[in-house]
């Protein structure tokens, strides 16, 4: 999918390929210098290697109930969205999401737009009707996209996650039947 950001950039939003693993490991790793928010740390993420990448490309692309896509300006990678569904019979019915944009390109409907692709990939596949997140309670701009995609929150883990040395944050599940 082809857009236009307000910038006059051309956003493209396709599915991830196997030959994106360098541009996807230097976004992820450049996002984890300017948030908090990810799951890993910086230092964590500078020792993921373009390996691992491709590894985690390839369980995306091998998998039915799995969805990788990547937010693509210039030929550059600055974001993704993935689902994941763990293909145990009791939970065909139910899958993970996470995104994240680059900075630079926050406030400019990106998430929106991933978030809209993921949810009409969904869609598409009967057998998946429930999806859920989590988010750390700090990241409130997150949380209110959630919000207008309609997903709820159904919990918190207390001080889940270290944000920084000494600063904890809740993690909030939330979730959406679609």
């Amino acid at each position: 999918m082809r857009h236009f950001l307000p910038n006059g950039e051309e956003l493209i939003i396709r599915e991830a390929r196997l030959r994106d693993a360098a541009g996807m490991l230097a976004n992820y790793q450049r996002m984890t210098a300017e948030t908090d928010f990810l799951l890993l740390n910086h230092a964590e993420a500078m020792d993921l290697d373009a390996e691992s990448e491709e590894a985690f490309i390839k369980s995306h692309l091998e998998k039915n109930r799995q969805l990788l896509l990547v937010a693509e300006v210039n030929g550059r990678i600055i974001g993704a969205v993935n689902v994941d569904n763990t293909g145990h019979d009791k939970r065909t019915h139910v899958c993970e999401m996470g995104i994240g944009v680059a900075k630079e390109y926050h406030r400019m409907g990106i998430g929106r737009r991933l978030m809209t692709a993921m949810l009409r990939w969904v869609d598409e596949h009967d057998d998946l009707w429930l999806i859920y997140l989590q988010v750390a309670a700090a990241n409130e701009k997150a949380i209110q996209l959630y919000r207008n995609f309609g997903f709820q929150e159904c919990g918190r883990l207390p001080d889940g996650i270290e944000l920084r040395p000494g600063l904890f944050s809740d993690i909030v599940t939330m979730y959406k039947k679609v």
